[in-house]
């Protein structure tokens, strides 16, 4: 609705000489929806009535830019510590919660965490020491 289609449904509501959810239900508007409009009305006066763009600041499961910052910083301080014990270093002094594994995804999108070398290993083609009984340890 528009602004002015706002105003004037709030008008006769408040014009009424039924109660406003006998009012509202013959307009066929949801009272939640037009206590809403009510009370942006009251706060910010006419201009409170026009439809206000949707910002969404970041998503349900990710961390604040500011937090990201803060696990950044506290891993340059302390090199010594690893991912996990970085964590708990938080989540004990500090008094928000940030597990190890997005303490390294942080780490790692940011190039302060580097791959573990691995040594590969190949199988032999028969045990060293074969057992010559069943369960022989």
């Amino acid at each position: 609705m528009t602004q002015s289609e706002k105003m004037g449904i709030i008008t006769i509501v408040e014009q009424s000489s039924v109660s406003v959810k006998a009012t509202l239900q013959e307009l066929g508007i949801n009272r939640s929806t037009f206590y809403q409009w009510y009370k942006r009305y009251l706060n910010d006066g006419y201009d409170g009535l026009a439809d206000q763009p949707y910002q969404r600041t970041s998503g349900w499961n990710q961390l604040p830019t500011a937090e990201k910052g803060r696990i950044v910083d506290l891993a340059l301080e302390r090199p010594d510590l690893s991912c996990r014990e970085l964590a708990y270093y938080i989540v004990d002094n500090e008094g928000w919660f940030v597990s190890e594994s997005t303490f390294y995804c942080v780490l790692k999108s940011r190039g302060l965490v580097t791959t573990p070398a691995y040594r590969l290993m190949e199988a032999a083609d028969h045990f060293y020491n074969p057992t010559s009984a069943p369960n022989q340890l």
